[in-house]
């Protein structure tokens, strides 16, 4: 099969071209055409030599991600479904906002990671995509609005990516690497790194890994003030505990295009929204807890339900109280606009097609989430 050429970040494509006796500025030339013109058909390249659009197409193609379907939201979001094969399919979702367009990609065919209140850790998990997969989402997604939006030349319609969709990015660490150098590429699309996230549940080593390769913006799904909920809640809590994950989020601010880690925080009606949890959180973020002080930002967000996790949204006036105690403490947090609720693209929703090999639903079903004692909230004022 011919190479996918979505697969190489520049330096990949640079090296693929020097295998075919081509100089490196062949691969610039056939970077820019691939992802800022998004020409997928390389005998339209018309400033590449006409030996190499000649000698391309027997050994390399782009191609993308075949749409299964497209639902728009009535507040504009829009969700693909894209068919990645063996049965799989993933969910990309894009936000139209005053100021930005965001993407939010998918990184797995499910995920192995099994948060309670995801529906995509409920669907399970079958693979990796592949860095080609990854970056195909932003090569359709930005190509396909600059034509629906009648954009001018030069116009992005993508200026924000978040890699939040279904799956664990730092799971999949050598898909992920060269994707991002892509979107940061000034010869790809040019995204700022504060304009690119990475959205964890606490992989550590990875996370320090990210800071040594490609430092962007970093997203922490927190989710819990204490190792004991978080345990419920998120289970790679138990491999990696709070104190080793702030220490890492401590450790990646050296580096970070921004002076602060965001902090997700699912509200869960009965489960992490009490007073006593969110003044809790204040001691935790604060390095009042035996843990690093870390400069962040909270980000509430409403929970969307799904049958398989017996879990509630919290009422709004009670993730409003949980906000006043953070800002009261100082710390920035805003309460997450939940959009695409009506086609299912928001946070948390996004499940797409999965072929698990890890018998999730099973195990989901006979393990309800129990709330520790500490959860309850002895602690706080």
């Amino acid at each position: 099969m011919a190479v996918n050429l979505l697969e190489y970040d520049l330096e990949g494509l640079a090296a693929f071209c020097a295998g075919l006796g081509e100089k490196r500025f062949r691969a610039v030339q056939l970077f820019r055409w691939i992802h800022q013109k998004g020409e997928a058909d390389i005998t339209r390249m018309t400033d590449l030599a006409r030996s190499l659009r000649e000698q391309l197409p027997g050994v390399a193609e782009v191609r993308a991600l075949p749409v299964i379907s497209e639902h728009v939201s009535a507040d504009g979001t829009i969700k693909w479904l894209f068919d990645v094969g063996g049965g799989n399919a993933v969910e990309t979702v894009f936000i139209p906002e005053e100021d930005r367009g965001t993407l939010c990609v998918s990184s797995q065919a499910g995920c192995a990671v099994g948060c309670r209140f995801c529906s995509t850790g409920a669907q399970g998990f079958s693979r990796n995509l592949s860095c080609a997969e990854i970056t195909a989402q932003l090569w359709f997604a930005e190509h396909r609005l600059r034509q629906r939006l009648s954009l001018p030349a030069g116009t992005r319609a993508v200026d924000n990516v978040v890699m939040m969709g279904m799956g664990e990015p730092l799971q999949n660490y050598a898909a992920l690497l060269p994707a991002l150098r892509t979107m940061l590429d000034d010869h790809g699309y040019g995204l700022s790194r504060r304009r690119v996230t990475v959205s964890t549940s606490g992989v550590v080593p990875m996370i320090d890994r990210l800071r040594d390769d490609c430092p962007v913006a970093l997203a922490v799904s927190l989710h819990a003030p204490n190792d004991a909920l978080r345990d419920e809640l998120v289970p790679l809590n138990r491999k990696y505990p709070l104190r080793e994950l702030l220490a890492a989020c401590e450790r990646y601010l050296d580096k970070a295009p921004r002076d602060f880690i965001t902090f997700e925080y699912c509200m869960l009606d009965g489960v992490n929204d009490t007073p006593a949890l969110a003044h809790e959180l204040v001691r935790l973020v604060q390095g009042r807890a035996g843990a690093p002080a870390v400069a962040c930002k909270l980000n509430l967000i409403p929970f969307n339900p799904f049958p398989a996790s017996g879990l509630k949204r919290s009422p709004r006036e009670r993730v409003l109280a949980f906000a006043q105690v953070l800002q009261d403490a100082g710390i920035v947090t805003t309460v997450r606009k939940t959009r695409g609720e009506d086609i299912d693209a928001a946070c948390g929703q996004l499940a797409g097609e999965v072929q698990d090999r890890t018998n999730a639903r099973e195990r989901l079903a006979r393990k309800p989430v129990r709330i520790p004692l500490v959860a309850a909230g002895a602690s706080g004022r």
